[in-house]
């Protein structure tokens, strides 16, 4: 399906008048165009700039082009034109009118069985072309399908490569849709990611096409990939010679599948190209409506009346930049210097007589939970977030006052967004603060969207928060996948570790499975190979587990998981008589491990996205003014928050001097997204198009004494 152009959207590309977009991700955009003369509609694939100003982008963009030039097969989509070394890069291919197979499935259910072995044979002649132009696809899965008059055709070759080639896309990364990939790419080897694996996607496809449902389920990242390498693929429902070969292309070792062209031989099924006649009659209604919409386009069609995003100006492009890709998409990591503005005008001063004319009082928001199982931190923003207001209101000169008014939305998803709701419907709210954790802030975001009030994140560190139709979201810390890096870099790249240890604990889900991916990269990064294992939830004894470990050489241990399961493990290891290097992420930084472990938890190294302001030089300040205020030291995010705060005031504050005005919310989320400030705790810089952190902004502790002692900055990329 299409949607209408942006105004930023450009009208032309190379000779393709663009009539619409056909989807838009990270990296760039995908429009429907008309080539001229000729008027043939075309997909036109073009790359953001920023990505293409990464010469390691550019070459994986060059790669897309040459791999998909080289496969010659009326099953794939042909190159009409391409130009990887434009200052945007653009790749048009030919244009299929027709629903993906994941959009057949989806509408009509599932396939006849006759209907899924000639899609089989196609696709497996398709596959058998980019094996013999020397390519893996690695990306088979029915949204890359489509269903056309004229047949199937696969597209997206974005990370297809030569079997042989790992000097760009590491063997380290786990590539591919979960689901839809094979054991090899589950458990990121790279180096054994060949043509059988395609023929692994392929056999989940048709698995899908036959059943509506994927073969090895649904839910989150990590169970998908275990249940890929070690359980036996869902089949029921399909019986005869089909289950048979399905068998065959879903085993677990590469050695046992069939090529492409056995594939073919073994489907014995014409492959009627140029017709739809093998697929069923609401299938062929699909095809046919979809086809007549797109040819009944107009020419141009009508851009949308919206204001473009903000761009970010070169003064405010950070000095430096390092990139690496995760699985799911672009992380940009910065480091450099420049101090905000309103970092001058912080102070305790007290209030002056006879204060200037000022506009009408307006007000930061916190929704924090305050009295649910977060509250340690909820609290500690809360008040971190009020002694900023109050000192800014304090000041002599200001050119206005604000107000703080805290929420509690007790840490609970159902009731975080009429929390919200109370927020954005009032019109003196500039900004607010929260919610404390991801749950929270999942479910208020559209909330937060809908009014456009600009909502920044100062704990919640999912990697799914910052995201383009996210409007108004900004995200005060790296995320959890950057504050992970240092359980690979600290092990293989600080200390060496020859042989070391990764432990991926399923209780924590989504949470444990970035930091093992982020993990296994860093210390593939350095030339170790680590030795993984995935443990059940909940698991009370590792002792097993550790026994093997050792066994095999471990001399480090990297635990991703939550604070409970990392107890458990320690007191493990401790009976185990281990005492080498040990690492978690944040989510191990909490008061239950130090509980739970006792003596065991002493040594550990434990990464975070927060600092211990009583231990950084920068917020001793900060640390006097929070004692004298609350008679207590601060906790873990207060500084944090006090940070954001200032953050937000140097844009209201230079806004103010510009206009004698305060912005309205969708101006502040603009100003704040291409803003830069340097913190008492880090620097604050972000991704114009998502709000995504892009600072660096990760740290360490390490266990000392039975307490948490904050150490210094730790690595954000290696």
């Amino acid at each position: 399906m299409t949607s209408p152009l942006l105004p930023a959207d450009p009208s032309s590309i190379a000779g393709h008048r663009l009539l619409a977009r056909l989807g838009a991700g990270g990296m760039g955009v995908v429009y429907l165009g008309r080539t001229e003369p000729g008027g043939t509609l075309v997909a036109v694939k073009v790359i953001q700039a920023e990505y293409a100003s990464e010469p390691d982008f550019r070459a994986r963009f060059r790669r897309e082009v040459e791999a998909a030039r080289r496969v010659d097969s009326p099953w794939t989509v042909p190159v009409t034109g391409a130009d990887a070394d434009a200052d945007n890069p653009w790749l048009a291919t030919a244009f299929v009118p027709g629903p993906s197979l994941a959009e057949a499935v989806a509408a009509c259910g599932p396939l006849p069985v006759r209907s899924v072995r000639v899609l089989g044979k196609m696709l497996a002649r398709a596959l058998s072309a980019v094996h013999s132009a020397g390519l893996v696809h690695r990306d088979v899965k029915p949204g890359n399908v489509l269903l056309a008059v004229q047949g199937p055709r696969v597209i997206d070759f974005g990370i297809a490569r030569s079997a042989e080639d790992t000097a760009i896309t590491s063997a380290d990364m786990i590539v591919g849709t979960p689901g839809f990939l094979s054991p090899e790419q589950a458990e990121a080897r790279g180096a054994e990611t060949g043509p059988p694996s395609d023929i692994f996607s392929l056999g989940c496809l048709l698995a899908y096409a036959a059943t509506g449902r994927p073969p090895f389920g649904t839910g989150v990242v990590d169970a998908l990939l275990y249940r890929t390498v070690h359980d036996a693929p869902d089949l029921e429902g399909i019986g005869g010679e089909l289950a048979g070969l399905l068998e065959a292309c879903l085993a677990k070792d590469p050695a046992d599948r069939p090529t492409a062209d056995e594939l073919d031989v073994r489907l014995i099924e014409d492959a009627p190209e140029g017709s739809v006649d093998w697929l069923p009659d609401d299938v062929v209604r699909m095809i046919a409506e979809r086809s007549a919409e797109m040819l009944a386009l107009p020419d141009i069609e009508p851009t949308r009346a919206e204001a473009p995003s903000a761009e970010v100006p070169p003064s405010e492009v950070p000095p430096s930049r390092r990139t690496f890709l995760l699985a799911a998409g672009g992380v940009v990591l910065v480091a450099g210097g420049g101090v905000g503005a309103w970092a001058a005008l912080r102070d305790d001063g007290t209030p002056a007589a006879g204060s200037p004319a000022r506009t009408r009082d307006r007000t930061i928001g916190v929704q924090a939970d305050l009295s649910g199982p977060g509250k340690a931190a909820g609290r500690a923003q809360e008040q971190g977030a009020r002694l900023a207001v109050e000192q800014f209101n304090s000041r002599s000169g200001k050119p206005f006052r604000l107000e703080l008014r805290a929420l509690d939305d007790g840490g609970s998803p159902d009731r975080a967004p009429a929390v919200a709701k109370r927020f954005t419907a009032d019109s003196a709210v500039l900004a607010v603060l929260g919610p404390t954790d991801d749950a929270t802030a999942r479910a208020v975001l559209p909330v937060y969207d809908e009014s456009l009030l600009p909502l920044l994140a100062v704990s919640p560190g999912a990697m799914d928060l910052p995201k383009a139709e996210n409007r108004s979201f900004l995200s005060a810390r790296p995320g959890d996948a950057i504050v992970s890096v240092p359980l690979g870099v600290h092990p293989a790249g600080e200390l060496g570790s020859v042989r070391p240890g990764l432990l991926q604990d399923r209780t924590a889900g989504q949470y444990g499975w970035e930091s093992v991916t982020i993990a296994n990269a860093g210390m593939r990064h350095f030339g170790r190979v680590p030795y993984p294992r995935v443990v059940p939830a909940n698991l009370d004894d590792f002792e097993p587990v550790i026994a093997d470990m050792l066994k095999a050489g471990v001399d480090a241990f990297s635990y991703c998981g939550y604070a409970e399961g990392a107890a458990r493990f320690a007191r493990d290891l401790a009976v185990a008589g281990f005492t080498g290097p040990r690492i978690a992420p944040q989510a191990v930084l909490d008061p239950r491990f130090l509980q739970l472990a006792g003596d065991a938890a002493e040594g550990w190294v434990l990464s975070s996205s927060f600092v211990d302001p009583a231990a950084v030089p920068a917020a001793k300040a900060f640390t006097t003014a929070f004692r004298k205020r609350y008679g207590a030291p601060p906790g873990y995010f207060a500084a944090e928050a006090y940070d954001t705060v200032n953050l937000v005031l140097q844009q209201l504050v230079a806004h103010h001097g510009q206009s004698r005005s305060l912005p309205d919310r969708k101006t502040l989320v603009a100003l704040l997204r291409k803003s830069r400030y340097q913190g008492i705790t880090k620097q604050y810089a972000f991704k114009p198009e998502d709000g995504r952190f892009i600072a660096g902004g990760v740290f360490y502790h390490r266990v000392e004494g039975g307490r948490f002692r904050y150490v210094g900055p730790a690595p954000s990329a290696w």
